[in-house]
């Protein structure tokens, strides 16, 4: 039987509501892995004025996970979750599971009835679609790591 993720703290603010503290951790976790793991590219974005922000610290108050949802007409015409992120030590137990489920949870309660598109990583495609997102499009290179469109709709 696998082991439960650890139970995280999770906080949403909007972009203008995240106190510095916040802001720092959430991006200093998705540079860790977006720039140092996966390569250089612009992480922080327009879109990040735009967006709820979800951060999941742990019992010692370090950041373990955090993803943002932008607002619909942003990014795509539906609501979008991005930037989804694991502290290396927090994978492979079920923490990224529970960080999207929290993320399509804020999307069902802000935007009811409301389909949600990402743009995954390729290599994640199957975690994805346990979560009940399907492939929408092509692959394609995003910042030189191949990515695909995947919708999710509402029951």
């Amino acid at each position: 039987m696998a082991a439960l993720p650890p139970v995280l703290r999770w906080t949403w603010a909007r972009f203008d509501d995240l106190d510095v503290h916040a802001l720092h951790d959430a991006l200093a976790l998705r540079c860790k892995v977006f720039i140092l793991e996966q390569g250089p590219y612009q992480d922080p974005d327009s879109a990040d004025k735009q967006s709820w922000h979800l951060l999941g610290y742990d019992d010692a108050g370090a950041l373990q996970a955090c993803l943002r949802v932008v607002d619909p007409g942003v990014n795509y015409p539906e609501p979008s979750i991005g930037r989804v992120v694991t502290a290396r030590a927090a994978r492979g137990g079920g923490m990224g599971r529970a960080l999207m489920v929290q993320g399509l949870d804020r999307c069902r309660q802000v935007w009811p009835g409301r389909a949600v598109r990402i743009s995954a990583q390729a290599h994640l495609q199957r975690f994805y679609g346990s979560l009940g997102f399907v492939a929408v499009s092509d692959v394609y290179l995003e910042d030189g790591i191949p990515h695909i469109e995947m919708l999710w709709s509402p029951p």
